[in-house]
C-alpha cells in the first residue's frame, strides 16, 4: 500500500529528522535520487543537454545538487534562475562542477526559450510542496514554454503549480513526464487534476518514514487487493458466500437492473435476490437466469422479501417516485449494510428524513456519487469544485453522511470518517459510458454481502472495475457489458499477485 501524507505532517518529519543529521545530508539524499531518475531517462548523460527551472525554495535546491551531478558526468546543464534568489550550496556546486546559471528572472529571453526548446531534459523545481494556488510570473510563462519543449519534463517532488494536499489545480502548472518525489508520496500526486500533471512517478527512499505518523491517502497495489478479497473455502455454500438484494432498474430503464445484477454475479456472490416490476424481472432473468426474482408492486415494493439477505444496492434506474422514496427509507431502517447509488442518492439529497436516517445506521452504508451527484448531496457545491478538490469534499461527505463514500470519476476516492481515504490505482477513461456506474454498485453490492467492511468492498470494487475496463479493451470504445466480461479476469489477475506475493 504506497501513503502519501500531508504537507504539514512531511515538514515536522522532515525537521525532526535533519536535526539528527548533518547539514544538507537530506537534500544530498533527495538530490542522488533525482539525479539517479534524470539519468535514466536520457540515452547517455555525457553530451545531453539538461536545464533546470529553479525557484527560491529547496526544491530549486534539490534540482541544482542534482543538476551538479550530472555537469560532472559530462552534461550540459543550464539554469533557469525563477527565483529572487537559488540555493547557495547548490548555486555553488552546479558552478564547479562545469554547469551554466543563465541571466537571473529573464524568463522571457531568447537566450531562456532556446535552453528549454533545445533540452532533452527539463528539470522542473520552481515550487515546492507549500505552494498553493497557480503559478505567478515568472514562473507560468515557464511551465508553458517547458510544455512547449519536446523535451522530457520531470518535476522535483511536485509538479509546480499542483496543490500537494489536494491536487488542485489552479491555473497555470507545469505538465510533468515524470516526478521524482521524496520522502513520503503527496496526496495530490494520486488525485486528479494533480495526478494527471505528474506523470509516471518515482519514490526515492530518504530516510522519512519512521517520522511520519498516519498517511492521509493510501492507494493499494494489486497485492493489498488480493489480501482483502473474499476467499471461498471448501466449507462455502451460497448463503456463507453472502446474498445480495438488489434494487435496481425500472420498467423505465430495465437496463440498470441487469448491468447491476451481473456486476454481483460476476464478483462472485452467491446470491442474487432481484426484486422489481415485470419488465426490469423478465429482463435480468432473460440475462441471469440464476437470479432469484421477487415480483413487486411499483407502489409498494418496502419488503426485502424471504432469504438471508446480507447487504443491499438500491439506486441504478430505480426512480425517484414516492414510491421509491418508501422503499429507500425502509431499506435504511434494516440492519444490512446498504449501497446506495444513482437514483437513491438524488432522493437523499432531496430529503432530510432520509439524511438522518442514514446518519443514525448502525449497518455500513456506502455512497457512490459521481461528482454531480455529491454536488447535490454536499447542497449544491458547485461540481467544478469537486472536480478540483476531489479528496476534499469526499472526505466531507463522509463525514457528513457518517457514511463511506466512492467518489467516482478521473480519480476514484473512497473516503470514510475517521480513518485515511484510498483513492484506486485503476481509472481509466475508458469507464466514462453508459451503465458502467450500474456495474460497480453491483460489483461492490457483492463484496458487502460477503462480509466485507464498506470502505474495503468500496475500494476492491473500484479497484476491480476498472482493471476490468482495462483487460476487456481491444483498441476500440468498451461497453458496460464488455465490463462484465473484464471482471472475471481482473479478479483471476489480482489473485494471480497474491499468489506470486505468498510464494516469493
Amino acid at each position: 500500500m504506497l501513503s502519501a501524507h500531508h504537507v504539514d505532517v512531511v515538514r515536522e518529519a522532515e525537521r525532526a529528522l535533519m536535526a539528527r543529521l548533518p547539514e544538507g545530508a537530506l537534500m544530498r539524499r533527495a538530490a542522488t535520487g533525482l539525479a539517479l531518475h534524470c539519468s535514466r531517462v536520457l540515452p547517455r548523460v555525457y553530451g545531453s543537454r539538461i536545464t533546470l527551472l529553479v525557484g527560491s525554495g529547496d526544491n530549486g535546491g534539490d534540482a541544482l545538487y542534482a543538476g551538479a551531478d550530472l555537469s560532472a558526468r559530462g552534461a550540459c546543464v543550464r539554469v533557469v534562475a525563477a527565483g529572487s534568489r537559488i540555493h547557495q550550496g547548490g548555486r555553488d556546486a552546479l558552478l564547479a562542477a562545469g554547469g551554466r546559471i543563465l541571466k537571473e528572472n529573464a524568463a522571457s529571453s531568447e537566450e531562456v526559450r532556446s535552453a528549454l526548446a533545445g533540452a532533452d531534459l527539463i528539470v522542473d523545481g520552481l515550487v515546492g510542496i507549500g505552494g498553493h494556488g497557480g503559478l505567478r510570473e515568472p514562473h507560468a510563462s515557464l511551465a508553458a514554454l517547458a510544455e512547449a519543449s519536446p523535451a522530457f519534463v520531470i518535476a522535483v517532488d511536485l509538479p509546480s503549480g499542483v496543490d500537494a494536499d489536494t491536487g488542485e489545480v489552479e491555473g497555470a502548472a507545469v505538465r510533468a513526464d515524470a516526478t521524482v518525489t521524496f520522502g513520503t508520496y503527496k496526496p495530490g500526486l494520486f488525485v486528479d487534476p494533480g495526478a494527471e500533471r505528474a506523470g509516471r512517478v518515482h519514490f526515492v527512499d530518504i530516510g522519512l518514514a519512521p517520522e511520519l505518523s498516519e498517511a492521509a491517502l493510501l492507494r493499494p497495489q494489486a497485492v493489498d487487493i488480493a489480501r482483502m478479497l473474499p476467499s471461498p473455502s471448501a466449507e462455502d455454500d451460497k448463503y456463507r458466500r453472502g446474498v445480495l438484494a438488489v434494487r435496481a432498474g425500472s420498467d423505465r430503464y430495465p437496463g440498470a437492473a441487469v448491468l447491476c445484477v451481473g456486476g454481483a454475479l460476476r464478483t462472485g456472490v452467491g446470491m442474487v435476490r432481484f426484486g422489481a416490476g415485470e419488465n426490469a424481472l423478465s429482463r435480468v432473468i432473460a440475462r441471469w437466469p440464476e437470479t432469484v426474482v421477487l415480483p413487486l408492486d411499483p407502489l409498494d415494493h418496502t419488503d426485502l422479501g424471504p432469504g438471508r439477505v446480507a447487504a443491499v444496492v438500491v439506486g441504478p434506474g430505480r426512480g425517484t417516485r414516492p414510491s421509491d422514496a418508501d422503499e429507500l427509507r425502509a431499506l435504511l431502517e434494516s440492519d444490512r449494510p446498504t449501497l446506495l447509488d444513482a437514483d437513491a442518492l438524488n432522493l437523499l439529497a432531496n430529503d432530510g428524513h432520509l439524511t438522518e436516517l442514514v446518519r443514525e445506521r448502525e449497518a455500513d452504508t456506502l455512497l457512490t456519487p459521481h461528482a454531480g451527484e455529491l454536488s447535490r448531496l454536499l447542497s449544491d457545491v458547485d461540481r467544478s469544485a469537486i472536480e478540483a478538490r476531489r479528496l476534499e469534499h469526499a472526505v466531507e461527505a463522509a463525514s457528513l453522511y457518517r457514511a463511506t463514500v466512492l467518489l467516482k470519476g478521473s480519480t476514484t476516492v473512497i473516503a470514510h470518517p475517521g480513518a485515511p481515504s484510498f483513492v484506486s490505482p485503476t481509472g481509466t477513461p475508458l469507464l466514462a459510458t453508459a451503465g458502467s456506474g450500474d456495474v460497480l454498485s453491483g460489483a461492490a453490492g457483492a463484496l458487502l454481502a460477503s462480509g466485507l467492511p464498506a470502505r474495503e468492498a468500496a475500494l476492491c470494487a473500484a479497484y476491480v472495475h476498472g482493471r476490468a475496463a482495462t483487460l476487456a479493451h481491444d483498441g476500440g470504445p468498451i461497453s458496460a457489458s464488455d465490463l462484465l466480461e473484464g471482471i472475471p479476469l481482473a479478479l483471476r489477475e489480482v489473485r494471480a499477485a497474491g499468489r506470486r506475493s505468498r510464494e516469493g
